[in-house]
């Protein structure tokens, strides 16, 4: 085993410092160590994106991340976007649209497709299919997937033109 380090990084808000070795993979860190259970474990190669994360404003799949690299980094989780007394539009539009199934990727999905609507608030079913390629679902055929995605973009755009 290796030598442990300290760490510190924020996660949904809150800091959280702690001793990990460097090589540690952050979605183990997430998962184990600080008990933030939303991204998954699906591949462990970088596949699936069902461990998805917002590091620094930029989708990371925290499969590929060690801890190390973490440090010092804000991080947002499908914990961090909205919860059950205040859902985010998209985990309104994924629930409404049946964009998911057996739920395994959609904590993944709805993180990744949050940074997608903030790099591009009303994308085509085209530039949405391209943008969520690096996550997978076995359940769906993704059709309402991109649905979800469309509604989601439709009703923040709206909220968004009422509030100006």
């Amino acid at each position: 085993m290796g030598k442990k380090q300290h760490y510190k990084i924020t996660v949904n808000g809150k800091e959280e410092e702690f001793l990990a070795e460097p090589r540690e993979l952050l979605i183990y860190t997430l998962r184990e160590r600080l008990n933030i259970t939303g991204p998954h474990i699906g591949c462990d190669t970088s596949h699936c994106g069902a461990c998805t994360v917002t590091i620094d404003g930029k989708s990371v799949k925290s499969c590929t991340m060690f801890v190390a690299q973490a440090d010092g980094k804000d991080i947002t989780t499908i914990e961090g976007i909205g919860g059950p007394d205040n859902l985010h539009p998209l985990q309104t539009a994924f629930k409404e649209h049946h964009g998911l199934q057996c739920g395994y990727c959609t904590p993944g999905m709805i993180t990744r497709a949050k940074k997608l609507l903030e790099e591009n608030p009303n994308p085509t079913e085209e530039e949405i299919r391209f943008g969520m390629a690096g996550n997978i679902c076995r359940c769906t055929g993704y059709q309402n997937i991109v649905k979800s995605i469309r509604a989601a973009a439709a009703e923040m755009n709206a909220a968004k033109e009422a509030a100006e």
